[in-house]
């Protein structure tokens, strides 16, 4: 799985900036939706697309966010409120508190990647493949 090609980063991820996480996160999550749009058999090309669009956007993220976040470390949540509190330019047709949530929620992604917490990543990808399986989102 993708979790095993994981670039070597020490403890540089703590280093980094809340926007280099998310980018990374963005990536890691994008992937995981795709392989759960898949795993559902959801149709070709533009339905698996418009199946995975469904959940690869702010406020799907945000809620996805909310839903998890009983499960998180107090590092995570730190993590979580340095990507929400980061400086970003908020596209107009997004909400900004969701915007600036989903944001949060990539850069734990992109860390616990960067950080090669493979088994707690897993952990936390367990727990939203659930809650979208529940429909919640």
């Amino acid at each position: 799985m993708f979790l095993d090609d994981i670039v070597d980063f020490p403890d540089r991820p703590k280093l980094m900036s809340p926007e280099v996480m998310a980018y990374v996160g963005d990536g890691v999550y994008e992937l995981f939706i795709r392989n759960v749009v898949l795993e559902r058999k959801l149709g070709k090309g533009q339905a698996l697309h418009e199946q995975t669009v469904k959940y690869v956007n702010a406020s799907a993220q945000a809620k996805l966010l909310e839903e998890i976040r009983d499960e998180l470390t107090k590092e995570e949540e730190s993590i979580v409120r340095r990507g929400r509190n980061c400086q970003k330019n908020i596209p107009s047709n997004a909400d900004p508190s969701e915007y600036c949530y989903s944001t949060g929620f990539e850069a734990l992604l992109g860390f616990l990647y960067l950080k090669k917490e493979k088994d707690r990543l897993s952990e936390l990808m367990e727990i939203m493949k659930d809650i979208l399986d529940q429909g919640q989102i």
